[in-house]
């Protein structure tokens, strides 16, 4: 390793003593996941949260219920009622978000494939799906694995598996209830997934300048 190349080593004990120095309060850290709580929709988490640390949510607590429908109906594999809520929500979203809605609809043949639904399922990719792959050529991967989930008797053990994971719809809902967030003017990411960002951030940059710190 050359000189240039040398990391820079920082003092474990003097890095520790300059950690301890810091101070976070228990109600910024309420505040905190208070935010996170309210950002994701857990209603009933939220209020019993409020409860046992006395944090006030910055909003009606009433008002998540749409976003949990919506949610939910995802989570359960109902993609058309879903589609339905955030139309009666806000009609013009999914107009507006192409690439949103796309997902939306993969979803939806996705949900097809895995209730053996063949021959619904390709009827529904060439009525709704093939325009989507026309108006944006950046869709048609992810349409072609969605399609490739077909070619196999046993769709949970292919190499497209993942599709099927509870993860896939969780992350659908993630990015429509972001939207909606977004649409309605207000924060679409918890202030705890900034600081952690920020978090991991500031370590590849120590790391980028060798700068060998105590993990």
């Amino acid at each position: 390793m050359s000189f240039q190349e040398k990391k820079e080593e920082v003092d474990p004990v003097e890095w520790m003593e300059k950690l301890q120095t810091l101070h976070i309060t228990r109600a910024d850290m309420n505040k905190l996941i208070m935010d996170y709580l309210v950002t994701e929709g857990f209603k009933e988490a939220a209020e019993k949260f409020k409860v046992e640390s006395g944090i006030q949510p910055n909003i009606d607590l009433d008002t998540l219920d749409e976003r949990i429908h919506i949610r939910d109906a995802i989570q359960n594999g109902r993609i058309e009622d879903a589609i339905a809520l955030v139309n009666d929500l806000h009609p013009e979203l999914l107009d507006n978000d192409r690439y949103l809605f796309f997902h939306l609809q993969q979803q939806h043949l996705i949900e097809l494939i895995r209730n053996k639904k063949t021959e619904e399922a390709l009827e529904y990719a060439q009525t709704h799906l093939a325009e989507r792959g026309e108006e944006n050529c950046d869709v048609l991967p992810e349409l072609e694995r969605s399609l490739a989930l077909l070619a196999f008797e046993n769709p949970e053990n292919s190499p497209f598996s993942e599709l099927l994971h509870p993860s896939q719809r969780q992350k659908v809902a993630s990015e429509l209830n972001a939207a909606i967030l977004e649409m309605e003017s207000r924060e679409s990411t918890p202030k705890l997934a900034k600081l952690l960002k920020l978090l991991l951030w500031s370590q590849d940059q120590l790391d980028s300048k060798k700068v060998n710190t105590p993990r």
